[in-house]
C-alpha cells in the first residue's frame, strides 16, 4: 500500500535536533514515502537527521532570502519538483511591553512575520503542479499572554498572511495553512519542563488532560501536506483544547 506522501517532494525547514518538532515530521513523513530536504540554520546539526532517513541536508537561515530561495532550489535540483514545504524555524522571547526592546522586536519579525513570508513566496514559485505550504504559529497567536508581544504579535501577523497567500495561491492549487502548536515537550521547551509547576498548571487548563507531543504535531502536518486536506487559509490548533481556557499565570507556573 502506498504511503499518504508517496514520491512527494517535501522541505522541512528547522529540523536541527531529534527532539523537535520538525524531525518529527520529517520522520513522519519519510515514513509515508515522501522525498525530503531537510534544512536549519546549523548544516551538521540538520545533516544527522537527514543522513538518518536518507534526506537531502541544507544550511538555509530563514532570515536571509537567497538562502530561502536556494532551499527550494535545491528540491528541484535533487529531485526536480517541489510538492509540500513546512516552516518549523522560530525564537523564544519574553519581555512585557514596557521593556521591549527595538532589537527584540525586530528579531521576530525577521525570523516569524518576513521569514514566514519570503519562505511562502520562494516555496510556491517552485510548486508547478500545485501544493501545500504550512507555517508554525503558536496557541499564544490565538490567546493574548502577557509577555509575549513580540513572539505572539508576529506570529499572529503571520497567520494573516497565510489567509492573504490562501487567497492570492488558491487558483494555482496551492493551499497555505499554519499549525498551532500548544505547549509542547521539545528541545525549545525542555528548559520550562524542569519546573513540575508549569507542566501542571498548562495540563489544568486543557481539557484533554495532556501536553501535545511532538507526534502530535507531526500527524497534524502530515495530513496538511498530504492530498487528503482541502483546507486552506486557516489555522490549525493543536492544542489539547488550550486554547478554549487560558494561558496560566506566572504564579502558577512557579514564578
Amino acid at each position: 500500500m502506498a504511503g499518504r506522501l508517496e514520491d512527494k517532494v517535501i522541505v522541512v525547514l528547522g529540523a536541527s535536533d531529534e527532539r523537535s518538532m520538525g524531525a518529527a515530521t520529517a520522520i513522519r513523513c519519510h515514513e509515508e514515502g515522501a522525498k525530503l530536504v531537510l534544512a536549519a540554520r546549523r548544516l551538521d546539526k540538520v545533516k544527522a537527521i537527514a543522513d538518518s532517513i536518507a534526506a537531502v541536508a541544507i544550511g538555509c537561515d530563514i532570515t536571509d532570502e537567497q538562502q530561502l530561495a536556494a532551499l527550494a532550489d535545491a528540491a528541484i535540483s535533487h529531485y526536480g519538483k517541489l510538492d509540500g514545504a513546512i516552516n518549523f524555524a522560530g525564537i523564544e522571547t519574553s519581555s512585557p511591553i514596557a521593556d521591549v526592546s527595538c532589537e527584540v522586536l525586530q528579531e521576530n519579525c525577521d525570523v516569524h512575520l518576513i521569514g514566514t513570508t519570503l519562505f511562502i513566496k520562494h516555496m510556491t514559485s517552485r510548486m508547478t503542479g500545485g501544493g501545500s505550504v504550512v507555517t508554525t504559529s503558536s496557541q499564544t497567536a490565538l490567546l493574548a499572554p502577557p509577555g509575549l508581544a513580540a513572539y505572539a504579535g508576529t506570529k499572529s501577523g503571520a497567520d494573516h498572511i497565510v489567509r492573504i497567500a490562501a487567497v492570492e495561491y488558491g487558483a494555482q492549487n496551492i493551499r497555505i495553512n499554519s499549525l498551532a502548536p500548544g505547549f509542547t515537550p521539545s528541545a525549545m521547551t525542555e528548559g520550562f519542563l524542569a519546573l513540575p509547576a508549569i507542566k501542571q498548571a498548562f495540563i489544568n487548563e486543557i481539557p484533554l488532560g495532556k501536553l501535545p507531543s511532538t507526534d502530535d504535531i507531526a500527524n497534524a502536518a502530515l495530513w496538511l501536506l498530504s492530498d487528503e486536506s482541502f483546507m486552506t487559509g486557516r489555522i490549525l490548533d493543536i492544542s489539547g483544547g488550550q486554547t478554549l481556557r487560558r494561558i496560566p499565570s506566572a504564579t502558577e507556573m512557579g514564578f
